[in-house]
């Protein structure tokens, strides 16, 4: 057949996979394949819809099929690149794109494939050695670059050893000096140079490159090669050159590039034997920024702010001689910017002041005129009563201050709401300032007194706020900590919801609703709202993984050099992502309250669970977003919302992945070998800081302090709960746990009557007829429950009575839910032993025996939690709680709202409460006959 003929009927199965109709491109594949069955090509098509299918088993065979082949057609080896790639088969890429560019050794672009594999596989060392081939080869000198770059990033990896850093900088130094073309003919090949003359300290030949005219001229053009030339004239001591060309930027070229006036700063105070004294320094420094304030007015802030840090670090320094310098520069800084937003934000760090220095800002701030006329002195007013409260001292905040600087801030918004009258609902109001100030101070009330009618009274007027300013990213972020804090979850996310946060945001601030979000979950109710949330949270991980390393190829096609370590630190960032684990964590302790628990689910989780385990972590999300208007002395608003007064860090999820890696370890017939043979991906590089001589059960049952500090108090219980299950089970499932092999052929006869293909590497042993799971050797004696399990379920209904009778409901809820888990916990390690086969052979009765106690004692606490939770529900929340919030209008901050809006946003709290109290109550009963 000509080609042409082939590629008209090939064109459906392109199409079919083009439109997403997989189901149709296995369709077509399938009749092509009757005619012609050997084609490759359509084998790899059909191989791909397949795994887009989500079909594994049948994808595998046809994937290996056309492997071994070792393919050398674009087409075909651009196929499978997208099936290996699904398969999470990263090294099977550049196997396959190596022994293509073997057996095509003139064909560039291979080489190129292959030198890309490598680097997202993050395979630094083999993509510097296909590089340098490349090289070699067709001469082409951005390869000699590329092998440059990826020495440099081979050094920089967390596992190349110290001694081999250095030896790879000099590689890379000696490949840039064979370099046939000056590396300044390009700002990135520079930057190279720069980077790597800087690691190993050639400051002559970074002074060479710097200094001469081409040099200049980049640095004055690239960002990054001017941040590189600020580092090392810093570690060359060179700071008087570094003022010098800063100050004449700043003077004769009118720069305001804030850098340069650091520049000057940081030059002013750096340690010389040569030059003008201290002292002298800062006369000089502040003679230039007093110029620049001068100049420039209005205008621009830089130098009015550059000398107020000239002052706070003279101070520091001990240089400074005039103790009334600072208030007087505060003062003039106040004058020209009061009016401006950033005020506030800027003059932070300077008010920490004491003594009379203290008491002259407040005099300054209390005596600056109070006018709402125009939105200029609105602001104003907004940055003093912001400055004043966050000097405020720890005896001056009380409930009775607190109050009355609450009715002023509210009396102040009401007053500056007819400036934005005019604007579109797509604005923000002049007056916003006040309402955040006002939402502060309603949680710090509800700090100090402990009532939370304030948090009620704090969601009404709020609520009354968005209504006039709808597009208030921040009053939501307050509102979304205020709901949780009342059991009101329904709300909370009905506005982060409204938040509509894109791309990396879900990374950096899904934690405001999924932050223990398993205490709010009614998964166990059939209602899958959370689950969809972590979900559509985690999408950003799997984009990052398809879309960076994209975007590291094309850095690498255009030489952006200076760009492809942040992208992989991007990468890596996100990959390695805290908030994504603790989504994860949260995603599977809502996942078992609503699916069934079976040995597929165990076996799935334990695997994807181990990886986790084994990685390092980097916290990027985000808590200084809230706007924090508390005083200084006092905790910050972040610190005051957080659900138990506890945040979840890289402590509270290694407790939880031990917990449960360990209870699905026991419950699990996968050892390491079964897990080996059936593993389909490749198995994640080892990142994490981790004692690599201990084993896995060693570090399992390893426990610090610092991890323990981010629980509560009923976390650690649960997992003393949790901990004590494990140690006394281990024994009983490791003599009932059947032998690899056994597990092995098992999986591939299922394997092959799914697919009709044997499971690649393992034989199916033939049958003999015999019992293999007879055990001979005799079972470990049957002690009975350590009294943590036996007790832990009575301690758990203490608990809840004393809970009752407080105000909170998220205690309540807290408790519950951890009741809960506990139950589905000892159901996961349980199931092995429900086989009355697996009993009998494994001679384990009196073990079960002890279930069925603990079981019937769980099982009527849990009924008893159920019971108490459908009593709260139908009185629509605790008794306090219902009161204050039916009590709300009658607030005195929430006079000037109409009654009708108060008393509905206090009907939509109690709703969400009732909601959320009477859908846990069932979804316990639920569990309770699903499994006692």
């Amino acid at each position: 057949m000509s080609s042409a003929a082939f590629e008209r009927q090939i064109r459906p199965v392109y199409d079919a996979l083009d439109s997403g109709s997989n189901k149709s491109a296995v369709v077509a594949c399938d009749k092509l394949l009757k005619k012609h069955p050997k084609n490759v090509l359509v084998k790899a098509l059909k191989a791909l819809a397949l795994v887009r299918q989500q079909k594994i088993e049948e994808s595998l065979a046809l994937c290996d099929e056309v492997l071994a082949t070792k393919p050398s057609e674009d087409a075909i080896l651009t196929a499978m690149m997208h099936v290996l790639r699904g398969l999470g088969r990263y090294n099977d890429v550049i196997g396959m794109y190596e022994e293509a560019f073997k057996r095509v050794p003139a064909n560039e672009e291979f080489g190129v494939q292959t030198f890309f594999a490598n680097i997202r596989a993050g395979n630094w060392k083999s993509a510097q050695q296909v590089a340098t081939k490349l090289h070699k080869q067709f001469q082409e000198e951005r390869y000699l670059y590329w092998s440059v770059i990826s020495a440099i990033l081979q050094a920089n990896d967390p596992s190349t050893p110290g001694t081999m850093r250095t030896i790879l900088y000099k590689l890379a130094h000696r490949l840039i000096d064979s370099s046939p073309t000056p590396s300044y003919l390009g700002a990135d090949r520079f930057y190279l140079h720069l980077l790597v003359v800087r690691e190993l300290k050639l400051f002559e030949e970074s002074d060479k490159l710097l200094n001469s005219e081409v040099g200049q001229k980049i640095c004055s053009i690239s960002l990054s090669c001017d941040e590189l030339r600020r580092k090392i004239w810093k570690e060359q001591g060179l700071a008087e050159n570094e003022r010098t060309r800063a100050t004449n930027l700043i003077k004769e070229k009118r720069d305001r590039n804030w850098l340069e006036f650091l520049a000057v700063l940081d030059a002013t105070f750096a340690q010389s034997s040569e030059g003008p004294d201290p002292a002298s320094k800062v006369q000089q420094s502040r003679e230039l920024f007093e110029h620049v304030a001068k100049e420039d007015g209005s205008k621009d802030r830089s130098g009015p702010l550059a000398l107020l840090e000239l002052e706070k670090r003279a101070k520091e320094s001990g240089v400074s001689s005039e103790p009334s310098r600072m208030n007087d520069l505060l003062e003039q800084y106040f004058d020209v910017v009061g009016d401006k937003a950033c005020c506030f934000e800027d003059l932070k760090p300077y008010t920490i002041l004491e003594g009379a220095q203290k008491e002259r800002w407040t005099t300054f701030l209390k005596n600056v005129p109070v006018s709402l006329a125009t939105k200029k002195e609105a602001q104003r007013v907004i940055n003093v009563h912001k400055l004043l409260r966050y000097g405020l001292a720890p005896s001056e905040v009380t409930v009775e201050t607190e109050t009355e600087l609450l009715r002023t801030y509210i009396q102040h918004y009401h007053e500056a709401l007819p400036l934005g009258a005019s604007l579109p609902a797509t604005e923000l109001q002049p007056a916003d300032d006040f309402a955040l100030l006002a939402g502060n101070t309603f949680v710090n009330l509800w700090q100090l007194s402990k009532d939370y009618s304030h948090l009620y009274s704090a969601a009404s007027f709020l609520e009354f706020a968005l209504n006039k300013s709808k597009q208030s990213f921040l009053t939501r972020l307050i509102l979304i900590r205020v709901y949780r804090l009342v059991g009101a979850p329904s709300l909370a996310l009905e506005h982060y919801r409204a938040l509509r946060i894109k791309q990396v945001q879900h990374d950096t601030l899904s934690h405001l609703i999924l932050s223990r979000a398993s205490t709010f979950s009614l998964a166990s109710t059939g209602d899958i709202t959370y689950s969809t949330e972590c979900i559509e949270a985690s999408h950003i991980y799997l984009n990052n993984s398809q879309e960076t390393p994209e975007f590291v190829t094309r850095a690498f096609n255009s030489e952006r050099y200076s760009q492809i370590p942040e992208f992989i630190n991007f990468e890596q960032r996100l990959e390695n992502s805290l908030q994504r684990d603790h989504v994860r964590i949260e995603h599977l302790r809502i996942k078992l309250a609503h699916e069934p628990i079976s040995s597929d689910l165990i076996d799935m989780e334990l695997i994807e669970l181990k990886f986790l385990f084994d990685k390092i972590h980097y916290d990027n999300r985000d808590f200084d977003n809230f706007p924090d208007y508390q005083p200084k002395d006092t905790q910050s608003f972040n610190q005051q919302t957080l659900l138990f007064g506890k945040s979840e860090g890289l402590g509270w999820l290694s407790i939880f992945l031990k917990v449960y890696i360990r209870a699905f370890q026991q419950a699990s017939d996968l050892d390491d070998t079964v897990e080996e043979k059936l593993l389909i991906g490749d198995r994640p590089k080892q990142t994490g800081d981790f004692d690599r001589s201990l084993s896995l059960r060693e570090r399992l049952v390893e426990r610090t302090d610092d991890e323990f500090s981010e629980l509560t108090d009923d976390e650690k219980k649960f997992e003393e709960f949790a901990r004590a299950l494990a140690d006394w089970l281990e024994p009983y499932h490791n003599h009932a746990r059947p032998p690899p092999s056994v597990v092995l052929a098992e999986a591939a006869r299922l394997t092959q009557l799914k697919t009709g293909h044997p499971l690649k590497g393992i034989e199916i042993p033939p049958s003999n007829g015999e019992n293999a799971s007879k055990k001979d050797e005799k079972p470990p004696a049957v002690t009975e429950a350590p009294e943590v399990v036996a007790k832990y379920f009575e301690g758990v209904k203490q608990r809840l009575e004393a809970v009752l009778k407080e105000e909170s409901l998220v205690d309540l809820l807290h408790v519950a839910t951890l009741a809960q888990e506990a139950f589905l916990l000892f159901t996961v390690e349980t199931t092995r032993f429900k086989s009355a086969s697996v009993v009998k052979i494994n001679k384990l009765g009196a073990l079960v025996a002890n279930f069925k106690l603990i079981r019937e004692e769980a099982a009527s606490v849990l009924k008893h939690i159920s019971a108490e939770l459908l009593t709260v529900a139908n009185a629509q929340g605790p008794a306090e709680g219902r009161q204050s919030a039916a009590n709300v209008g009658a607030s005195a901050s929430l006079t000037q709202i109409e009654a009708d809006f108060v008393n509905g946003v206090s009907k939509k709290i109690v709703d969400s409460r009732k909601k959320v109290v009477e859908g846990i109550s069932k979804g316990i009963s639920k569990i309770v006959s699903t499994y006692a």
